[in-house]
């Protein structure tokens, strides 16, 4: 397949690359050519063999760009949606989502993920890391729709086990396009000792990241204190947890040590403000993992904790809150979000073939409005996403050198139709029982 996306503005998210007008040109799943206008001008048609497109598309002046990374989230939760709201994160889980999910079958895992792949194509998401109870049933619902796809472990006491982690992390980290697989947890206060040590061992045999939830309530780690007499960052790290680095998703209760042992770690933080918010778990101190070059990342988390699968509202959220708890306006700047919802997220997840727009790299690509009031006058084009951006700019999404999502049409196998009516018939069957 040979794809030409022409008349475009182009921001690649390389280093030190502005703006510029261009086009893109892709074969198959990969980019092979990044072109500016001038470039283009220049070029020597006849060094170049004839290219028979198979689909060309004019962008009229509007934005092509990576797609956006969400590097938290649990996808198939999208039947707690407006469910389980307005409580705290213990009685939300012990009270709503725990009996709820004990009720799930892999059909419905499969349908509802699907359900939740719509919302990320309109909003420009084209990797999820996505960690739930049915890893298998996860990936079949994402190759089979085109999304690109990290999964990661969610073993606990109750559900997995280290055996069936390892063998998943050996199944779905053999050569495949769309679907890769990390060691990870739950938590520390959903883990015994006994069964932390043995995830850790695997990270060791197999030298690999390990990640999980922490330091995402107050409560999470006075109780990991009091078990263990220190914060879940560092009793995690005396268990030889990280030494291959990994990461932490929430990260809003840390430390200036638990902050230590990132950074000598490499971990990365994944940020998920929303999700925060609406369970009051706090704000996460992002000025300060930028200050000490902790890498960040962004995640929605799930779409019970936060009931929109929405990157544009995120991007904001850590912007804003950030310059509300440091009481600077200037603690961070939009660009640097940015780069945590594209870049940041790719190298969080290990997609370092997806991270930014360049010959060789993977073509997860979105196209955004620019002709939008939202979007007028442009002044700073990165600015204006992170600030004024919303999905409804999104007009394309690319997943592997496939359009997945435009103009309001999906192209996934599936009409959301076929999926809204399985969904509710899932969630009959349920609430029923």
């Amino acid at each position: 397949m040979n794809i030409r996306l022409y008349n475009a503005r182009i921001l690649t998210m390389e280093k030190n690359r502005d703006v510029f007008n261009g086009e893109i040109w892709i074969k198959n799943e990969k980019i092979v050519c990044v072109l500016e206008a001038e470039e283009l001008l220049d070029l020597d048609r006849e060094a170049f063999p004839r290219i028979t497109w198979d689909i060309e598309l004019d962008c009229k002046g509007n934005l092509l760009m990576p797609g956006f990374k969400n590097a938290h989230t649990h996808s198939a939760m999208t039947f707690l949606r407006s469910y389980a709201d307005d409580l705290p994160l213990s009685r939300w889980l012990n009270e709503k989502v725990f009996p709820m999910e004990a009720k799930l079958d892999r059909n419905a895992i499969y349908d509802f993920t699907q359900l939740a792949i719509l919302e990320y194509l309109t909003s420009g998401i084209t990797s999820i890391f996505d960690m739930y109870i049915d890893p298998a049933a996860v990936a079949d619902a994402c190759m089979d729709a085109g999304m690109r796809c990290v999964l990661v472990s969610g073993l606990n006491n109750f559900t997995s086990s280290p055996k069936q982690m390892e063998e998943e992390y050996l199944k779905f980290n053999q050569k495949n396009s769309l679907i890769s697989y990390q060691l990870g947890f739950h938590a520390e206060y959903t883990c015994s000792k006994e069964l932390l040590c043995k995830v850790a061992e695997l990270a060791h045999k197999y030298k690999a990241p390990v990640y999980a939830h922490m330091c995402e309530t107050k409560k999470e780690v006075e109780e990991c204190k009091a078990r263990y007499g220190m914060t879940p960052a560092m009793f995690l790290d005396s268990l030889g947890m990280f030494t291959y680095g990994g990461g932490g998703y929430h990260c809003v209760h840390m430390s200036p040590e638990d902050m230590d042992v990132f950074s000598m770690r490499r971990l990365h933080v994944i940020t998920n403000p929303a999700s925060n918010l609406k369970l009051a778990s706090g704000i996460a101190p992002i000025a300060e993992f930028v200050k000490r070059k902790i890498p960040v990342s962004i995640g929605t988390d799930g779409p019970a904790s936060n009931n929109c699968l929405d990157m544009f509202r995120e991007m904001f959220l850590v912007s804003g809150l950030s310059k509300f708890r440091e009481d600077d306006a200037a603690s961070i700047d939009a660009a640097k979000v940015l780069r945590m919802a594209t870049v940041c997220g790719a190298k969080a997840m290990r997609l370092n073939k997806a991270d930014v727009m360049a010959k060789g790299k993977l073509a997860d690509i979105i196209m955004l409005d620019l002709q939008s009031p939202n979007m007028q006058p442009i002044h700073n084009i990165s600015k204006n996403i992170v600030y004024s951006g919303s999905k409804s700019n999104v007009l394309m999404t690319m997943i592997n050198g496939r359009v997945l999502y435009h103009s309001g049409s999906f192209h996934i196998g599936r009409s959301p139709e076929l999926i809204y009516e399985r969904c509710q018939n899932h969630l009959k069957r349920m609430l029923s029982e």
